[in-house]
């Protein structure tokens, strides 16, 4: 397909998303099937034109103020793809499987690029419900975090050092040119162009035998602050997947008791393969039968309970641009209950001077900082780790200049995009006292 062609099926695609209210990775899957005349280039660029005009919908349609298909995929390739009013006509120009040619409206506003009277949530490509609470973080600085949210994220592996260590799966996937993270020692990062097709990673043969796992580095970084030690005994109360099971597994060194469970079995599916292909032992999988009964025996005996909060995914918006246009604020209300409860569930787990640590991959206080302190009301004997402690603890000389990049609180700390080049992460330190 030409470069127009897959312009005109990214269009397509949106206004079927629109038109139908669905999420983009089942658009995008229809259009497949019923295209299948696409080699994977051709839906990888299609794919990644319709995420990159769902990321800056707003400036955007605010720009070409058009919010169709066309006007925000035209307001895309100024805002994300960078290109000028001429390359932007070389692709509409009405030829065959091309969309149809600029009108003259169009061209005028494809000339003028200036977003200074727009608002925040515009500059910031996020809803307008939203703003108060992202002003309540950010402030001023709410537009800029908001945008850099609205980025494309690179693709972060962890080492896996139960396996190997950084330089030798460095070399390893060397045709893939990783380059070892900034924060995490265990991190290697991958950078992506706006149009590349995401690495076939799992099948590497580094990947195989499960000497790397893909995690962004904010992620890595939660579960290293949670500081999991060999011999400790350890719950991971929202496994899922088992991605942060898996680092924890690697902080232990397999020495010590780990058990991991989730609230929805199904979420827990993929984590016996995981740890197979890790070599992570002296694990335990809780698959629950009701909720709470399948932990019941380890109440007063843990050092450390890690909650992977559910929360809104505000934080993971990078690497899922259509969410953010989704999510309503219902949903946040459903997620602050249920952060409430997982969390007075996980005080009854903790023995007299052992640890929660709190970690959501959202940006809200109402989710992070309030909950926190709502925790510590409920739960007298529970204090909250300093936060640079807790960095300089786990992270040693990377500590100072990463403790310079997030934002602190008395409450814990917030990585983001923007300080941190990372997926938003908060991550606070609850202490039992002993």
């Amino acid at each position: 397909m030409t470069p127009a062609a897959r312009l005109a099926a990214a269009i397509e695609v949106l206004a079927d998303i629109g038109a139908r209210r669905r999420p983009a990775p089942d658009a995008l899957k229809d259009w497949g099937l019923s295209h299948r005349f696409a080699g994977s280039g051709d839906r990888a660029a299609i794919a990644g034109l319709v995420y990159d005009t769902l990321r800056r919908r707003a400036s955007a349609a605010f720009m070409m103020d058009d919010d169709s298909p066309r006007g925000v995929a035209l307001g895309m390739l100024v805002r994300e793809r960078h290109l000028d009013p001429e390359a932007i006509a070389r692709l509409f120009d009405g030829s065959r499987y091309a969309p149809p040619a600029l009108t003259d409206t169009e061209r005028s506003k494809l000339a003028s690029t200036d977003l200074g009277s727009a608002p925040p949530h515009v500059l910031g490509d996020y809803p307008e419900w939203l703003d108060p609470h992202l002003a309540k973080v950010f402030g001023d600085e709410r537009a800029e975090e908001g945008a850099a949210l609205a980025s494309r994220a690179p693709l972060d592996l962890r080492v896996n050092t139960l396996k190997g260590e950084r330089d030798e799966a460095q070399a390893e996937l060397a045709d893939l040119k990783p380059e070892p993270t900034r924060w995490s020692p265990q991190g290697l990062r991958i950078v992506l162009a706006a149009d590349a097709k995401s690495p076939a990673v799992h099948a590497e043969p580094a990947y195989l035998k499960g000497l790397v796992e893909v995690q962004d580095e904010g992620s890595q970084l939660a579960a290293l602050l949670a500081a999991a030690k060999p011999g400790e005994q350890v719950l991971d109360l929202c496994a899922g997947g088992g991605g942060k099971t898996l680092a924890l597994a690697a902080a232990m060194e397999n020495k010590g008791q780990l058990y991991a469970t989730d609230d929805d079995k199904r979420r827990l599916a993929p984590i016996h393969e995981r740890l197979t292909r890790a070599g992570a032992r002296g694990v335990q999988v809780r698959t629950p039968k009701s909720i709470g009964s399948e932990i019941d025996d380890l109440k007063g005996r843990l050092d450390l309970v890690l909650i992977d909060a559910p929360c809104t995914g505000i934080g993971a918006w990078r690497r899922n641009p259509d969410a953010k246009w989704r999510v309503r604020p219902g949903a946040l209300e459903v997620r602050v209950k249920e952060q409430a409860g997982v969390l007075d569930r996980a005080a009854t787990l903790v023995k007299p001077g052992g640890r929660i640590a709190y970690i959501t991959c959202s940006v809200l206080d109402e989710e992070n900082g309030a909950q926190v302190r709502g925790f510590v009301e409920r739960h007298s004997g529970f204090t909250i780790a300093p936060p640079a402690e807790v960095m300089t603890g786990a992270l040693g000389e990377r500590a100072y200049l990463f403790r310079r990049a997030v934002l602190t609180s008395a409450e814990g700390l917030l990585m983001t995009p923007r300080r941190t080049d990372t997926d938003g992460f908060f991550v606070s330190i609850l202490r039992r006292a002993a």
